[in-house]
């Protein structure tokens, strides 16, 4: 293989070189290989890929749970080997912590191989056009996707306009936010041209699914940094329309017990990375990560305190977390452990015994109580009343959980702020609360009276500086312009 990844190139990473070294058959690199419908195939088969290798590049890694650790539904042990963990809980974060390398690493694998799909697709002759956009509509909901978590992560990021590496690459600065949103928008309003009503299998989006997306998207705009509040009108809009059409793109709150929504391949799956049953695609966050050490377990993460205590009682907190634990045979409570934390029972493994090392568990990324949750939110924003539609959106997700109807009567501020705290229940461990958080700049205020036996954040005032990651130190050596 002649060419090599830009990503290889210009984001160099101290944790990737494993990578590195390895085989690279499967991986397609530089328009000399988009030539024709296995190509192609093959470049978004690769793009998929770099999302999910453990600890090295993508979403099965522990690391988007510790980079939203910032939050008040997650935290780590308070000594142990979690320094780089607590350096997130703390918000005294190094541009040297390799939590954030997997991220960073696979969102800009992935646009790579994306962006060499979208540049070169016309050079391919022996496919139909439909198919043809097919995969080059995934590839455009893909590199949304991986702008959308850079610049939420790290802000202002660089928008890589070729596949292709030269040296001026490695000067290459960083783009406005508002720049790199509007990169988002353009790529996920290609992608809902061309990807189809059907996924084409799972783990692949659909129509509703790139909805669903610029859906969140647009609610995040709405608030910090960009504060456009005419976004909500536009987040409402898009997710009424995947509401509207829930039985087309087949999605629906799934009933049959909340546990099994993370076991994947339920009708709530709106995108879902699904692993391929090898080491290198496992899930990572699953099984010993959440578990605490008296069982064998790491306690990578596990609930603070205060937000456990204030999780409304009933089947979902039931599902949610893990209050008991066999030891030596023997049942104990959570307040016995070593960390006297409750866990994450959502994501401990669901079968098995013991425990094992990682999961083919799928990575949730959206689920269809997203979506309801994403609307009822913005149309009481945007109206500055909610309407009948959002009641029975924020209901419809309350119901499973076997909770009473939200108040009638209230006002758009009230409701809307309702609807946040039951996204931070329904969500809970799911790396959404940091980003909440971080949109309504709420985080100052979420992280104050803590409970006492979580850690506490580092004495000074948390800023909005603190919202965002500093770009990893081995690029930014490398280019000065990060």
């Amino acid at each position: 293989m002649q060419k090599i990844y830009l990503i290889v190139a210009l984001f160099v990473l101290g944790g990737c070189s494993k990578q590195l070294t390895e085989d690279p058959r499967g991986l397609v690199a530089g328009n000399a290989a988009i030539s024709n419908m296995a190509g192609l195939e093959s470049a978004l088969t690769g793009a998929y890929g770099s999302l999910m290798v453990p600890w090295e590049s993508g979403f099965t890694t522990v690391s988007q749970i510790a980079m939203t650790m910032g939050a008040d539904d997650l935290t780590t042990h308070p000594g142990s080997n979690k320094e780089e963990f607590r350096e997130f809980d703390l918000f005294k974060v190094s541009s040297l912590n390799s939590r954030m390398t997997p991220i960073w690493l696979g969102c800009y694998k992935t646009i790579q191989s994306t962006t060499n799909i979208i540049n070169n697709y016309q050079a391919v002759q022996d496919g139909s056009e439909a198919n043809i956009h097919a995969i080059v509509g995934e590839a455009y909901f893909l590199r949304g996707l991986c702008y959308y978590w850079l610049t939420r992560c790290w802000g202002e990021v660089p928008i890589i306009p070729t596949a292709e590496y030269t040296p001026d690459l490695l000067q290459i600065k960083k783009s406005p936010v508002a720049d790199i949103y509007k990169q988002i928008e353009q790529d996920l309003a290609a992608a809902e041209q061309w990807v189809a009503d059907k996924k084409r299998d799972p783990g692949r989006p659909n129509k509703g699914s790139v909805k669903a997306l610029l859906a969140d998207v647009y609610l995040t705009e709405a608030g910090w940094p960009l504060k456009n509040a005419a976004k909500y009108a536009q987040a409402a809009a898009k997710a009424k329309e995947v509401i509207d059409n829930k039985a087309v793109y087949k999605f629906d709150l799934y009933q049959d017990g909340f546990l099994k929504i993370f076991a994947g391949g339920t009708v709530e799956d709106v995108f879902t990375l699904f692993t391929r049953g090898q080491w290198s695609t496992y899930n990572s966050f699953y099984g010993l990560s959440t578990m605490p050490e008296n069982e064998g377990g790491w306690s990578d993460f596990f609930p603070e305190l205060k937000f456990f205590n204030n999780f409304p009682a009933g089947s979902r907190k039931d599902a949610t977390f893990s209050t008991e634990f066999t030891v030596n045979g023997n049942t104990i409570p959570w307040q016995n452990v070593t960390t006297r934390h409750p866990y994450y029972k959502k994501f401990r493994i669901q079968s098995g015994d013991p425990a094992t090392y990682m999961s083919n568990n799928p990575v949730i990324m959206i689920r269809y109580a997203h979506v309801l949750l994403i609307y009822a939110e913005a149309q009481a924003r945007a109206t500055g009343t909610p309407d009948a539609d959002a009641y029975a959106a924020v209901n419809e997700v309350r119901h499973r959980a076997g909770l009473a109807d939200l108040q009638a009567g209230l006002s758009g501020a009230d409701f809307a702020a309702a609807v946040v705290t039951e996204r931070a229940w329904e969500f809970a461990g799911e790396w959404n609360r940091w980003f909440d958080l971080v949109r309504l700049e709420m985080v100052e205020s979420a992280n104050a009276g803590k409970d006492p036996g979580d850690l506490q954040p580092l004495p000074g005032a948390i800023t909005h500086e603190h919202y965002h990651m500093p770009i990893p130190g081995n690029d930014a050596l490398i280019n000065p312009n990060l």
